[in-house]
């Protein structure tokens, strides 16, 4: 059962072999819970296309993923992704954050996954639960 969805930079980190990312998410991986989004996937691939060695670090990335499961975007996805901008938009609300993330954020919400991330931005979205790891400690 997948109960963490990754987000860009933790994939990232994931992918590079960073000591903090690859401790807190191997057991994980190893049970077979870790989920991410297409959109996440996407993010990565453009990261890794500023690579001289481009074409292997995409080969090493689909690797990877044939661990974490895939997320493709859904009306249900949508729905929600709607509903939380509205929510953060009104009065009351924390604030809207990218449309890419706020993607993410519903993702997550819709499929019960704790977000991992480094992106405090993800704070502010209304019923999402998080596993928030520091930026810098990914960069080491």
């Amino acid at each position: 059962m997948k109960t963490h969805l990754l987000d860009t930079t933790v994939l990232a980190a994931l992918l590079n072999g960073r000591p903090v990312a690859v401790t807190l998410l191997e057991p994980l991986l190893a049970r077979h819970e870790l989920a991410t989004s297409m959109i996440v996937y996407g993010e990565v691939i453009e990261f890794i296309q500023g690579y001289t060695n481009a074409a292997q670090r995409q080969q090493d990335l689909e690797t990877l993923l044939s661990d974490i499961y895939p997320y493709n975007l859904t009306y249900a996805i949508m729905q929600r992704y709607a509903t939380l901008r509205r929510a953060m938009r009104r009065p009351t609300g924390s604030g809207v954050i990218g449309d890419m993330d706020t993607l993410i954020a519903a993702t997550a919400i819709e499929y019960t996954l704790t977000l991992v991330t480094a992106d405090s931005d993800f704070e502010r979205v209304p019923g999402l639960s998080l596993l928030q790891m520091d930026r810098a400690s990914l960069k080491k």
